[in-house]
């Protein structure tokens, strides 16, 4: 009984494996493309970061520092779409 439930999992297993590989978008389809793809990444977890310090600084400077520095980031990931 218990090697049926193990192969039932195994099947299982194999069949979301497949279908989360064809949910997969594509690779870009260029290097510029790729390489525009990871500096918006970069700069999405850089702004997460910024948002994270924003909520636990308290000096107005440091304050208004990041503030700019996310209007910054949030100006260059519109850039590039």
């Amino acid at each position: 009984m218990a090697r049926g439930w193990e192969s039932k999992s195994v099947e299982i297993q194999q069949e979301l494996s497949d279908e989360a590989r064809s949910n997969r978008m594509p690779p870009p389809a260029s290097p510029d493309e790729r390489e525009r793809m990871l500096r918006k990444e970069s700069l999405e977890s850089t702004r997460q970061r910024v948002l994270a310090d924003l909520e636990r600084a308290t000096h107005p400077r440091h304050r208004q520092q990041l503030y700019e520095g996310l209007a910054h980031l949030e100006s260059e990931i519109a850039r590039l779409g």
